[in-house]
Formats: structure tokens, C-alpha cells, sequence
């Protein structure tokens, strides 16, 4: 049954709409709001102030001011409208009646969960929109591309799908914590550790299930980041020894960091890859005390991408300083340090090639990738073939191993020199490099919608 409020809002927003010349069919949906909402700075007269223009919905409420900001060196306006318990945000470049751009983002209820995202040009036509839809638990479940009217088109994009059936494969397990992994991908399903009921041995501390599927929607929950399948498929790559056990981390509750290393200590992981950074040192410290608890486990984390040093501004979790750890930075394949990455002359162990190297990407496509995230994956790869043929070795033991393939003073970036192309992959247990170098007149979408991803 309909509140007074919903049904008021309902005859408010079919008198609206009329108005406008939109025709919505039945009851009033977030759709219906998007497009009033991508219509108001569109089909206002030029120079509507506005307050005048927030009066133009008058389904919603004025939460805040307008707010003004810069997006590519255009000046813009946000305004966060109240719709009963929901939310919509209308923002747009250029001047009233003249926009150069307007986007409609629509959240649900006290959450404010992510339904809806429609941008326009200045003419009101629509040429981007998600739409996000969840399971019954609330968790985002899928991602699904719309036209120009909100119409869905093309095949929805799942964001925590079952994990295929599959059987366990030979090889050493390593533990692999990132954004997770897209585990529908042949290439990966086939590598990862099962028990002897088929289930996987990865887990996803962000959604606490047995889903870690490749998705980070922090930064736009409408254009998740997939960085895990990537570095994923480096480790394998160069490591065919291994087997995978994917953890997806707990971006929002990083306390869950113990209950992590402590799963992947119970299921006897020795190697940890680790292509992950922040600035928060706090949210760092429960891995720290797990870390230091597992002395048996190596961890081999990322240096950054923020162009620093870290021993003069740290990044976490690689300015640690943990015995049982090894950081690593990207470089060039004759070994200078690649431009934009982090480094410490005595915090930073390593350089490896991270530049224009080529990775499987979430959707299944060979692309080159840049940064310290897939020099890790590269070093967790070759402490995989080493630890594979001397499984006996100690922390220190896998360590000093990995350190001896170094060119010491080959930079003083860094404290333990750079490791060449022509150690990685061929050391151990591991045969001859399968590792690709790009060559991006052939790899880069000449459209330029596919760029490089540098993480």
C-alpha cells in the first residue's frame, strides 16, 4: 500500500512530466526522475537563476545550495535533491539553457544505494547510462548498459556471479589479495585452488562470501575498476607451477586484513601477492600484526603509483618495514625506474619491467599494463617457481634467493638492484618466460577507447 507521500508525489510528478512532454507509462520510476532531472538545466530558459531552476522539480526537495565545480577545466553546478527517502544529484557544465554536459545520478533509500546514472549533451540527448541492480541479500549484482530512452541494451555485466564448477588443479598455492578475480575467464578458473568438493579456497572479505569476482566500485560504483584479474593473470603467467587463491580485500573494514592472513595460514600459503597502496597507515596496521603473527608467509606488496619516496612520504602497506615482505617497484625493461612510480633507496627492495607488459583483462582481452601492481605480480611469480623447488626453504631462505637474482647497483633507487626479464620465469621450478612485452602500435585500440591501465 502507497503512503500519502508516495501518492502525492506520484500526481505531483504525472502533472510534471505532462509538462515537459514526458509520458511515463504506469508508476512513477527513478527512470521517469532521471530524465526530468537530465531535462531541467537542458529546456530552462537562458539565464534561469538558479534557484529558480531547483523550483523546476517539484517531485524533489533542495537538500543543499548549488555547489560549484571544475571537471576538465569546465566550470560546473551540483545540486543533491531529496525524492521521499531517495536521493538525486543533477550536475551540468556551461550555462543554464545552453549546457555543455548534465548527469543525473539517482540513489535508494536511507542507503542511498547506486541505482541509475544518465549523461547528456547539451541538447538533452542522453549517450551514457548504467543502471545497477542488487540481489536479495542488497548486494550489487549487476551492471546493465541503457540507451538513449533507459533502455536496457546488450548484455548486463554481473558483479559477484556463482564461481563454475571445476576440479583442483596441480601446483603450489599462492595467495592473491586484490580486487578480485574474474574467475567466468577460462584462463583463470582453470588455475584456482579448489578443496575436494570443488569449492574454491579464495574469499571475498569485502562481500563475506565465496564470490571474490573482480570489482571495485569505490571510486564509481557505475564504472567498477577490475585491477585484480590483471595482476592475477601475470602471477600465472609466469608461474605455471602455481595455483591460485584469490582474496578479495575488505576495502571498507580493513580490521578484516586478520581473518584474511590468518584463512590464508590455515590453508598453508607461503606467498602472498600484494598489489595494493594507500596513504592511511592506520587502516594498514591489522595487517601488520597478522603479517608479523605469520613469519612463514612472505609478502610481496606494491611500491605505488604516486611518483614519491616512500621513506620520506610513506605509502602502505609498503613502508611497514616487515621482515617477511619484499616491495617492489616498476621499470623499464633496460632498468630505469619507470616515470610515476614510487621508490626508497633503502625501504624499496626491487625493480622489475611493470611497463607496457601484457596482461589478460577482465573481459578476456590481451592488453599492456603499467605500474609497481604488475612488477609485484612478476615477483610473487618468480618467489613461486623458486619456492616450488626448494619447498623446505625458509622466509629468509626464498628471500635471499629472490634477492640473488637482482643486479645489485644498478640503481640506487632502490636496495636490492633490478631484476631482468631474463630471470623471471625460468628460475625453480618454472621453465622458459612466457611473460609478453607490448608493442603498442598492435595492442592499443586505435579508436583509443582501451588506453593502458597504470596501477
Amino acid at each position: 500500500m502507497f503512503s500519502s507521500s508516495k501518492i502525492l508525489h506520484a500526481c505531483i510528478l504525472s502533472i510534471f512530466f505532462l509538462a515537459v512532454g514526458i509520458c511515463p507509462a504506469g508508476a512513477i520510476e527513478p527512470i521517469d526522475m532521471v530524465r526530468a532531472a537530465i531535462a531541467l538545466p537542458c529546456r530552462a530558459a537562458i539565464g534561469t537563476d538558479l534557484k529558480t531552476l531547483s523550483a523546476h522539480l517539484p517531485f524533489a526537495r533542495s537538500q543543499k545550495n548549488w555547489v560549484r565545480y571544475s571537471r576538465l577545466g569546465m566550470i560546473g553546478r551540483r545540486m543533491v535533491f531529496g525524492v521521499a527517502d531517495d536521493e538525486l544529484t543533477v550536475q551540468f557544465t556551461g550555462p543554464v539553457g545552453q549546457p555543455h554536459e548534465v548527469a543525473a545520478r539517482y540513489l535508494d533509500g536511507a542507503a542511498k544505494r547506486p541505482l541509475l546514472l544518465a549523461i547528456a549533451d547539451g541538447s538533452c540527448t542522453i549517450h551514457t547510462a548504467r543502471r545497477l541492480t542488487y540481489d536479495t541479500a542488497g548486494r550489487p549484482e549487476r551492471l546493465e548498459d541503457l540507451d538513449s530512452r533507459l533502455r536496457p541494451i546488450g548484455v548486463p555485466e554481473p558483479l559477484n556471479p556463482p564461481v563454475p564448477p571445476g576440479k583442483d588443479p596441480p601446483g603450489m598455492t599462492i595467495g592473491h589479495v586484490d580486487s578480485g578475480v574474474n574467475y567466468l575467464l577460462p584462463e583463470i578458473a582453470a588455475r584456482m585452488a579448489r578443496d575436494r568438493t570443488g569449492q574454491i579456497l579464495g574469499y571475498d572479505f569485502w562481500d563475506l562470501d565465496r564470490r571474490p569476482f573482480d570489482a571495485e566500485p569505490t571510486t564509481d560504483p557505475f564504472h567498477p575498476e577490475h585491477h585484480g584479474t590483471r595482476t592475477a593473470s601475470l602471477l600465472l603467467a609466469e608461474a605455471p607451477v602455481a595455483k591460485l587463491v584469490p582474496y578479495r580485500y575488505p576495502r571498507h573494514d580493513m580490521a578484516r586484513m586478520t581473518a584474511l592472513i590468518d584463512d590464508a595460514a590455515a590453508r598453508g600459503l607461503r606467498v602472498i601477492n600484494l598489489s595494493l597502496v594507500s596513504r592511511n597507515r592506520a587502516e594498514w596496521l591489522p595487517f601488520q600484526a597478522a603479517a608479523q603473527a605469520h613469519p612463514d608467509m612472505l609478502f610481496v606488496v606494491a611500491a605505488g603509483n604516486y611518483g614519491r619516496n616512500i621513506e620520506e612520504q610513506p605509502a602502505y602497506p609498503a613502508s611497514l618495514h616487515l621482515a617477511n615482505m619484499i616491495v617492489v617497484t616498476s621499470a623499464t625493461a633496460d632498468g630505469h625506474l619507470t616515470a610515476g612510480v614510487n621508490w626508497g633507496p633503502t625501504l624499496v627492495d626491487l625493480m622489475v619491467q611493470g611497463e607496457d607488459v601484457v596482461a589478460l583483462d577482465f573481459d578476456g582481452a590481451r592488453r599492456p599494463v603499467s605500474g609497481s601492481s604488475y612488477a609485484t605480480a612478476r615477483v610473487s611469480a618468480l618467489a613461486a617457481c623458486l619456492l616450488a623447488g626448494h619447498p623446505d626453504w625458509s622466509t629468509a631462505e626464498l628471500k635471499s634467493a629472490i634477492f640473488r637474482e637482482a643486479q645489485a647497483g644498478a640503481t640506487d633507487q632502490v636496495a636490492e638492484g633490478f631484476v631482468p626479464n631474463t630471470a623471471l620465469g625460468t628460475r625453480g621450478a618454472c621453465g622458459s618466460p612466457v611473460i609478453a612485452v607490448a608493442k603498442p602500435s598492435r595492442l592499443a585500440d586505435p579508436s583509443g577507447a582501451k588506453k593502458r591501465s597504470r596501477l
